[in-house]
């Protein structure tokens, strides 16, 4: 039973994928339908966290938007997912960033990695 699933688990992932990490600061191409029609739109952040394996990954992006701190979840091998570009590489020493939400302004800012 469980090869069965992880053949159809490996059919639906996607081939290429930038290599990303916790700290990064990334591009994420989505593609949202409005009605009939269909855009791609980008939404830009730091990398929060990243879960599960295979298929299943996620990670969570978070922004500050007009002052306010907006995170979205995101499915890696979506298909509404077109690509993840790599901005800028953050050096940080923790697994999952949840402390980010409780700094502003130059508090909540992550080394670069050069």
């Amino acid at each position: 039973m469980s090869d069965i699933i992880k053949e159809i688990e490996a059919e639906q992932l996607k081939e290429s994928i930038d290599e990303f990490n916790v700290g990064d600061t990334v591009r994420v191409y989505g593609k949202i339908k409005e009605g009939n029609r269909e855009r791609v739109q980008i939404y830009e952040g730091v990398v929060v966290k990243r879960q599960n394996g295979s298929n299943r990954e996620t990670f969570t992006v978070r922004k500050t938007s007009n002052g306010i701190g907006v995170e979205k979840t995101w499915p890696l091998h979506s298909p509404n997912v077109e690509k993840v570009e790599v901005v800028r590489k953050g050096k940080v020493r923790r697994a999952k960033l949840t402390y980010l939400k409780g700094l502003t302004g130059k508090k909540a800012k992550i080394k670069e990695v050069r």
